[in-house]
């Protein structure tokens, strides 16, 4: 069989790619520019293509799995169709996958990839053995954001954003949380509740379901979490808390499950941490007002009086639009000594001109109206903070988008 990934470099799209080459098939992939994912197939023996043709798509090929972000006027998708190769969206074939497995799907606004990789590091070390699909990268998973397992349990990470998680059969659904996430899509909380619910629908008669509101950060397991995790922030706790309940209902035990997640040395750009000559510098995926403020309420708690910078870089701007006085509420209450905001990050296909005429990240910090809230681009904020910030202080690099290629810089 012979199967060609549209996006292959992205988090989910390249996860389902090692799937189906542990599995033995013939591969090809595309994506609009190279990457480390990219380069990580090509040395593993994939075609892979850097710029998105028609020509890609050769006959032979039996199956086109795509990036939900590829929209019906892509050379590949069109050609693929006018050639009659079947098709399919990233959470289709997840879907179809969930099927052949009993599937623990995390879900939640925010919190997903943590829950999902702490979840999947206790059941293996108690010997369950399940395969993973994670949209974050693992340092015990060889520095990928899958592993092949030999069991019948299937751990993924479960996105509501284009409705994606409706196409999964779980046995067993975590909801971290519910927020107001992903309204460029949904555009009305209500819908987005809606969505979970629809979700916790597919779930069988003898599934079960996981609501972090129904555990306790405060209690005897939340306290217990708190002094074992590396990770901090009580968002962890509640994530790990989750895990934990996964755990209880695989029948684990409690011992093999608090071990494992004290060894839990965190996910990529999730409070990612290193020295730099003297520095702390943190790399943090956070982008939601939401998960901006428990990052940085964690981080304050962690060093204490130590000075902390953060450069920040809003993602999307309809993101920024829909939640733009949350961001501002942020800003005004959150305790951090300098913080900088660079320029939005474009989502491609997911922005529209007339919000992005709308806001920008000047009218944010405007808004704000705080001394040590300021926006600069991003080379001037790499700057000025090389210039500035001295041993013994904490740098976070905060954002979604491209930001992250400044934790290589510091």
């Amino acid at each position: 069989m012979k199967i060609h990934f549209i996006g292959i470099g992205g988090i989910g799209v390249s996860a389902l790619a090692q799937y189906y080459l542990e599995k033995g098939w013939q591969m090809s992939g595309s994506d609009l520019a190279a990457s480390e994912i990219t380069e990580f197939f090509l040395k593993k023996g994939v075609k892979v293509f850097i710029g998105q043709k028609s020509e890609n798509i050769s006959a032979g090929i039996d199956l086109v799995i795509h990036s939900p972000a590829v929209k019906p006027e892509n050379p590949e998708y069109a050609a693929a169709k006018k050639m009659g190769i079947k098709t399919q969206s990233y959470p289709e074939a997840l879907g179809e996958l969930t099927l052949q497995y009993k599937t623990i799907a995390i879900s939640g606004s925010h919190g997903k990839s943590t829950t999902t990789a702490m979840t999947a590091l206790v059941l293996i070390k108690a010997g369950i053995d399940p395969t993973v699909i994670v949209g974050t990268k693992l340092a015990e998973f060889g520095n990928t954001n899958f592993r092949m397992g030999k069991s019948e349990w299937l751990v993924i990470e479960a996105c509501e954003y284009d409705g994606s998680f409706l196409n999964y059969q779980p046995q067993i659904a975590v909801i971290t949380n519910v927020d107001k996430e992903h309204l460029d899509y949904f555009k009305t909380f209500a819908n987005v509740k809606k969505a979970f619910r629809d979700f916790v629908k597919k779930l069988p008669k003898d599934g079960h379901l996981i609501e972090s509101k129904n555990y306790s950060v405060n209690g005897a397991d939340g306290k217990k979490l708190k002094k074992l995790l590396k990770v901090p922030g009580a968002h962890n706790v509640s994530n790990a808390l989750s895990a934990l309940a996964v755990a209880r209902i695989l029948g684990v035990k409690d011992v093999v499950s608090f071990k494992a997640l004290a060894e839990f040395k965190g996910t990529w750009r999730r409070f990612e941490t290193k020295q730099s000559n003297g520095i702390t510098v943190i790399s943090d995926y956070g982008h939601h007002p939401t998960e901006v403020m428990a990052t940085l309420k964690a981080a304050r708690e962690k060093f204490g009086r130590q000075k902390i910078w953060c450069i920040f870089q809003p993602h999307q701007h309809q993101r920024t639009y829909y939640l733009f006085k949350d961001f501002v509420k942020l800003f005004k209450t959150v305790k951090i000594d300098q913080i900088i905001i660079t320029d939005i990050y474009d989502v491609a296909g997911r922005e529209t001109k007339t919000i992005n005429q709308k806001v920008d990240s000047q009218l944010l910090v405007k808004k704000v109206t705080k001394k040590n809230v300021q926006y600069m681009p991003m080379d001037k904020a790499e700057k000025f903070v090389k210039e500035n910030i001295k041993s013994g202080e904490v740098l976070i690099i905060m954002g979604a988008g491209d930001v992250y290629k400044l934790f290589d810089k510091f």
